[in-house]
């Protein structure tokens, strides 16, 4: 007889905050909570990220070395408290890279828009469409995973968690540059 293959929820199994470092890495590690919508968290958690980068570009969008050290620093800052938060999610939701881990998306999308700076200028207004050319490159690659985005899943701890998404960042920030460089 076969067995029906059970269903496997990456959803983590627990929620045991048992201080207040606990409380702050599940703030961080969820995206300030859009971890817990049940459907789609990592689209959520891109759209986390998305927004942060659109607040980047509207505040230091005039000044393109702020804006691209802003983007980088924000890139850097999110991967080092996005690799300490998600491995203590992790213990915390009873869980290897748990669903409602997903400071790795935050991370990844605000990192796919590191090399749009330079053709902000010739965008114009036409630059919001942009992102959305961004967040769809950035959900491509994390979502599919080409190689070797789908090795780094097997790190350990929150770099596990988080390496994936960094490098999904990097192709779609690539692949978003070269088409800006072919359109615009």
């Amino acid at each position: 007889m076969i067995e029906p293959r059970s269903f496997t929820s990456k959803r983590g199994k627990a929620l045991k905050i048992e201080s207040f470092a606990d409380f702050v890495a599940v703030v961080i590690a969820t995206g300030l909570g859009a971890g817990f919508i049940p459907f789609s968290p990592g689209t959520f958690g891109s759209i986390v990220g998305l927004l942060i980068a659109y607040g980047l570009i509207s505040a230091f969008g005039s000044d393109a070395l702020l804006l691209q050290n802003a983007i980088i620093a924000a890139g850097v800052v999110l991967a080092a408290i996005g690799v300490w938060s998600g491995e203590r999610a992790e213990r915390i939701f009873d869980q290897e890279d748990a669903g409602q881990i997903v400071i790795d998306e935050v991370c990844g999308q605000v990192i796919s828009f590191a090399f749009i700076v330079p053709y902000l200028a010739r965008l114009g207004p036409a630059w919001r469409w942009w992102m959305i050319v961004g967040f769809a490159l950035f959900r491509m690659f994390d979502i599919f995973k080409p190689y070797p985005i789908g090795k780094l899943q097997d790190l350990s701890g929150g770099f596990g968690v988080m390496m994936d998404d960094v490098l999904a960042g990097i192709y779609a920030a690539v692949v978003l540059s070269l088409s800006l460089w072919f359109v615009v």
